[in-house]
């Protein structure tokens, strides 16, 4: 007996380009919403667009955690709908393919996807969540370079003021130059200039400022009058300010893995109130990754519409069911992390309520004769689209 049958190799060819699909799809899309937002923050605070690769990098393993439960289920849904379109499905069954052997190769999918999401939510999304909190933090203090803003005074400490008109290159091309400096005893700096550019030195806290084409005025109170020099070029050094280190990892419970909840979760010298936000997000994620295994049996009691039926509610139904799900889990989750429920049973509760209905419309398409789950839905969608398509007919002129 082989391992996979020839019906099994075809049910993986069937499902994967879907899948890989309706995956690659969902990650775009949330990764497009969120592109557009941080080049708009990234923009005001000035900072280089290198930047913004990095934040998203950061925030793809949070994409993939939600991509790959809607990949999954498009993937095996859009699979079996074909098989049913196409009378395969009618075939298979008659040779003694049960819907419970056809779902071998879908739980295959699934235990690999699974384990994958669990390593993503569980390890690798809390850190990549941190960079991306340490990555913001760098740019609004101005770690990134992107404290100096164009057009704008900006303060580098409590002595210097800088501002600068104009800026190319990618920032190595600075115009229309003015600096004021103060140092003790009442000393400043006054300079203007046509241009410059920033230079690296062997100090990582201290910069080179190298104008050209400019005025320098220089006035102390020992001078009688102010200094005015007019040069070609000048080194002007600039220290930089001191940051602050950023906090550590584990402020934010989505910044914590699982191992780090559990302990969090067990630790009685915690208040009460961390104790159940670390509680409540240990019992999200896992919730969100035993959702997976149902996934299956939904798609195929949605996949199959009635005979003689070509509608796709199934595949609407089912992107409904999850988003809902997931909604429904995220409410859950902030009402244990407040303490008003136990974070167990408001994650697991909703869980069971999912499953029993899913397991009620996978038997009435597996094991009741003529079952159909979703028959009513499909009868009354049939008749509103018949009312409205009879209403637009209606208006049409004579």
């Amino acid at each position: 007996m082989t391992l996979f049958s020839a019906t099994d190799r075809y049910l993986a060819r069937l499902i994967f380009l879907p899948l890989m699909g309706s995956l690659v799809v969902a990650a775009m899309l949330l990764v497009l919403d969120r592109m557009l937002r941080l080049f708009d923050f990234v923009a005001s605070e000035g900072g280089p667009v290198s930047v913004v690769w990095r934040m998203l990098a950061n925030l793809l393993p949070e994409y993939l955690s939600l991509g790959i439960p809607i990949g999954l289920l498009l993937g095996i849904l859009l699979a079996f709908r074909r098989l049913a379109m196409s009378s395969e499905l009618d075939v298979l069954q008659a040779v003694g393919q049960s819907y419970n052997r056809m779902l071998y190769v879908p739980y295959l999918y699934t235990i690999g996807l699974a384990l994958i999401n669990l390593a993503i939510v569980g390890y690798v999304q809390p850190k990549a969540r941190f960079a991306y909190e340490e990555l913001r933090y760098e740019l609004r203090s101005g770690a990134l370079g992107a404290s100096i803003k164009v057009g704008e005074f900006n303060r580098l400490g409590k002595d210097m003021t800088l501002r600068i008109d104009k800026s190319s290159d990618q920032g190595r091309s600075l115009s229309g130059i003015f600096v004021m400096a103060r140092s003790s005893g009442n000393r400043t700096l006054a300079v203007a200039a046509e241009g410059g550019q920033f230079l690296a030195t062997d100090d990582p806290d201290v910069i080179i400022l190298r104008l050209t084409n400019g005025t320098l005025t220089h006035d102390d109170p020992k001078f009688r009058a102010p200094r005015v020099l007019t040069f070609t070029a000048h080194d002007l050094p600039i220290d930089l300010p001191k940051m602050e280190a950023f906090r550590p990892r584990g402020q934010s419970k989505m910044e914590l893995t699982l191992p780090e909840l559990v302990k969090t979760g067990r630790d009685a010298n915690q208040p009460a109130l961390t104790r159940y936000e670390a509680r409540s997000n240990f019992h999200y994620r896992l919730a969100e990754v035993m959702m997976m295994f149902l996934l299956p049996l939904l798609a195929v009691a949605l996949a199959v519409p009635p005979k003689r039926s070509a509608s796709a509610l199934g595949v609407f139904i089912s992107i409904i069911m999850v988003v809902t799900y997931h909604k429904i889990n995220e409410y859950a989750a902030g009402m244990g992390e407040l303490g008003r429920i136990d974070p167990f049973f408001a994650l697991w509760i909703p869980f069971a309520l999912f499953a029993a209905l899913i397991l009620w419309m996978y038997y009435t398409i597996a094991f009741v004769p003529g079952g159909q789950p979703i028959g009513g839905l499909e009868r009354i969608s049939a008749k509103a689209f018949k009312a409205i398509r009879g209403l637009f007919a209606a208006k049409q002129p004579a």
